[in-house]
Order: structure tokens, then C-alpha cells, then sequence
């Protein structure tokens, strides 16, 4: 399995601190944030990756992180223009996934879990992961039947269904880049993940692991500093 780390768009939000540099390079404690998706995907098992860049930092990623030798990983790099929602990952991505299974992490996700066994025991379809928090209606959200059966994944309800929120890792077999091909625009002029994980539903392909432990998605000035400061915290405790 490959990996892709989606570390584009213009984090408006965090304006001025990505005014002159990525999100995804911001520190986390005492490291840049971009370490910790590439950490994740090594942890599970996955060292060849792609990192999907914004064109005006290209050149800071690749003085940061090189080849990737020094993290025991193996770096390439594409660009996305614009940021025209996550699916287009698999799309810019599509020669670098070629014929393998391939995992999606996104740059501002930082995770203490460990997707080693999932990642391990995927054969096909699509896998993504839950968590659930007491804010759901800022993420996509999962609603389950009796059985824990998945029945939808619905992106920002305003009357969410359940309290499990869909984190950004996501793992998919090589049907994706043409099912993110086949998606259309959503009035957001974005190709939604969101269209992707139904795709996949809809054709019963689909399956949602619940995690526990952190996550925390860090593009907002309030997440940024709550996961620097729990990172600081597990580093010195020696959890992390």
C-alpha cells in the first residue's frame, strides 16, 4: 500500500501565520506538523508517499524533508494548483498510486493511533476511520443502524445523526482514481471526500473502524494550540 499526504490549500483560516509559509509546516511543540502524518503512515506500515503541496511551498517542503531517507521513509511530491477538495488527491495522484491500494492522511491531522493492524488487513473497497466528539456537525458524520451497520456519511449536518465524526485517514483500493474521476463538483466547486466514501457505500464497499485516543484536526487557531499543547504533553511524559 502507497500513501499520500494532502498538505495543499491556503489555510485561510490561520491567516497571518500561513502568510508566508504552509500550514502544514507550522510547529506542533517542537517538531513541524508535517512529521506527524508522515509518522502515522510509517507507524502503519507504509513508507513509499506522496506529498501533495501547495505550488508556492514546494521548495520549503522539499528543503525540510528531501527524499525522506533521514525518517526511513521514501518522498515524492506533486503540486495542486488550487485547492479543489480532497478527492483530487487521487486524481494528481493517479501515476504514483498506479496498480497499488493506497491510504490517504491529511497534513493537519495529528493521531496517537496506531492504523498498523487496518492497514494490514484491508483487501478491498474502503476503509475509513471514526471518532466520536462532541462537535460532530463541523465534520462528516456517520450514522449507523442497530447492528452498527453504516447507513450514510453526511459532510457538516446541521441535525447530526450520531456523534462519530470521520477522521482524515482514509484507506482505499485502486478503484479510486476512477471514482474520483467520475465525481462531479459540489456547490463548493470541490470534489468532496465525502462523494468518494458514498460512491463506495452505495456499492456496499465501504466499512468505518471506530478509534479511540487523540485526534485533532489543526486548522483552526483554537485546535492549534490545544494539540500543541497535548503534544507537549505526551512528549514529556514519554507517551509520544
Amino acid at each position: 500500500m502507497k500513501g499520500i499526504i494532502l498538505a495543499g490549500g491556503r489555510a485561510t483560516r490561520l491567516r497571518p501565520l500561513t502568510k508566508i509559509t504552509s500550514k502544514q509546516l507550522l510547529p506542533i511543540y517542537n517538531r513541524p506538523m508535517i512529521y506527524y502524518p508522515i509518522e502515522t503512515l510509517a507507524k502503519a506500515g507504509i513508507k513509499n508517499i506522496l506529498i501533495i503541496v501547495a505550488p508556492e511551498s514546494s521548495g520549503q517542503f522539499l528543503n525540510l524533508l528531501g527524499s525522506g531517507n533521514e525518517m526511513g521513509v521514501n518522498l515524492s511530491y506533486e503540486v495542486q494548483d488550487q485547492p479543489n477538495g480532497l478527492s483530487e488527491a487521487f486524481i494528481i495522484g493517479q501515476n504514483f498510486i498506479a496498480d497499488d491500494n493506497v491510504a490517504l492522511i491529511l497534513g493537519d491531522n495529528i493521531f496517537d493511533h496506531n492504523f498498523a493492524e487496518s492497514v494490514s488487513s484491508f483487501k478491498s473497497g474502503a476503509r475509513v476511520f471514526a471518532k466520536e466528539v462532541s462537535d460532530p456537525e463541523r465534520y462528516g458524520v456517520v450514522e449507523f443502524d442497530e447492528n452498527h451497520k453504516v447507513i450514510s456519511i453526511v459532510e457538516k449536518p446541521k441535525h447530526p445523526r450520531s456523534n462519530y465524526a470521520v477522521v482524515g485517514f482514509y484507506i482505499y483500493d485502486n478503484k479510486v482514481v476512477e471514482y474520483a474521476k467520475s465525481l462531479k463538483l459540489s456547490e463548493r466547486n470541490e470534489l468532496e471526500i465525502v462523494d468518494l466514501h458514498n460512491k463506495y457505500l452505495s456499492r456496499g464497499e465501504l466499512d468505518v473502524n471506530i478509534i479511540e485516543g487523540m485526534w485533532e484536526d489543526a486548522g483552526t487557531f483554537d485546535s492549534l494550540l490545544r494539540v500543541n499543547n497535548l503534544v507537549a504533553e505526551k512528549v514529556r511524559s514519554g507517551k509520544l
